[in-house]
C-alpha cells in the first residue's frame, strides 16, 4: 500500500485540483496519497469523493498547519483529522482570512520595494479565497523579477527578508491539541530542514505522534537520523513528497517519496 503522505493542491499553494493530483497519482502507480493542504481543509471532500471512481485508491484526509517557534516556522501535519468537525472549519476559516490579509500586505511591500506587482496578477494564480507566498512567488516570475520560487524566497519572501509580512498562527501545543481532538495524528513535517533541531524534541515534549521522515529536501543522512530518532521515542515513521505541482529537474515529485502504510499500524488500521 504506497502513499504520498504529504500533497498539496490548489485549495492552498498547488498547481492541480484534487482531481488532477488524484490522477497524477494513479498515473504514478500509488495506491493512496494525503491531502494535506495549508490550513484549509476545502481541498479534502472533492478528492474523495473523485477518487471514489477508482477501485482501491484511498485518500487520507490530512491538513499541514503552519506554526512558529523561536522565530522559525514549524509545520505540523494532521492526519485522519475529521475535516467536518465546526471548530476545525473556524479555525481554518480565520487562517484563511489571515493569508488573504498578509497576501495585500506583501503585495504592497513589494510595490514599495520598486516591484510593479498587483494584487490581481497574484489571484491569477492563487484564486480568490486563498493566498500563499508561492502565489506571489509564480508572479514575480512571470513579471521576470525573479528566476525561480527559491529565488522569490530568498530574495523577498522567507522570514527576515525584506517582504516578509507575519500573519495569524496557532502555537505548536495548540495545533498538537487540535488535531488530536478531532480524531487526528499529529506528524512534525520535515524536521530535516529546521534550522534548531531542539524544535524535534519540543514538539515530542507536546506528543507529537510521529516524524516526517522521508521528505523530498531531505538528504539521506537526515532520513536515517530521523528514523533512529523515531524509533528511539517510539514514534510513527512517516513519508511525503510535498508535491505542490512544480516540475523539479523536469520531473514530477509526486509519488517518489512515499511509505508503505503496511509498515504503519496507526495509519492501515484506519484505512
Amino acid at each position: 500500500m504506497i502513499f504520498d503522505l504529504h500533497v498539496h493542491t490548489n485549495h492552498s499553494d498547488g498547481l492541480f485540483s484534487p482531481e488532477k493530483v488524484i490522477d497524477l497519482a494513479i498515473e504514478q502507480g500509488l495506491d493512496g496519497v494525503a491531502i494535506t493542504d495549508h490550513d484549509t481543509i476545502t481541498g479534502i471532500e472533492t478528492a474523495i469523493q473523485f477518487s471514489n471512481s477508482y477501485d482501491n485508491f484511498r485518500v487520507i484526509p490530512g491538513i499541514e498547519f503552519s506554526c512558529v517557534f523561536n522565530n522559525e516556522e514549524v509545520h505540523i501535519l494532521g492526519y485522519f483529522i475529521d475535516y467536518k468537525d465546526p471548530n476545525l472549519i473556524k479555525i481554518t476559516n480565520e487562517l484563511k482570512q489571515s493569508r488573504l490579509t498578509r497576501g495585500m500586505e506583501i503585495v504592497s511591500k513589494l510595490n514599495q520595494l520598486g516591484l510593479d506587482l498587483t494584487i490581481e496578477e497574484v489571484k491569477k494564480f492563487s484564486g480568490e479565497k486563498y493566498i500563499g507566498r508561492p502565489h506571489i512567488a509564480r508572479a514575480l516570475i512571470k513579471r521576470g523579477y525573479v528566476a525561480d520560487i527559491s529565488e522569490a524566497f530568498s530574495k523577498y519572501l522567507d522570514r527576515g527578508k525584506p517582504a516578509y509580512i507575519e500573519r495569524y498562527k496557532i502555537t505548536i501545543g495548540e495545533t498538537i491539541s487540535l488535531i488530536k481532538t478531532i480524531g487526528g495524528i499529529a506528524i512534525l513535517a520535515h524536521p530535516g530542514i529546521l534550522k534548531d533541531k531542539s524544535i524535534v524534541d519540543y514538539c515530542i515534549s507536546l506528543g507529537i505522534e510521529g516524524l516526517e521522515c522521508i521528505h523530498s529536501k531531505h538528504t539521506k543522512d537526515d532520513t536515517n537520523s530521523l528514523i533512529s530518532k523515531a524509533k528511539s521515542n517510539n514514534l510513527i515513521v512517516t513519508g511525503g513528497s510535498d508535491f505542490h505541482g512544480d516540475l523539479i529537474n523536469k520531473d514530477l515529485l509526486l509519488g517518489k517519496y512515499f511509505v508503505d502504510i503496511d509498515t504503519i499500524p496507526e495509519f492501515k488500521g484506519r484505512i
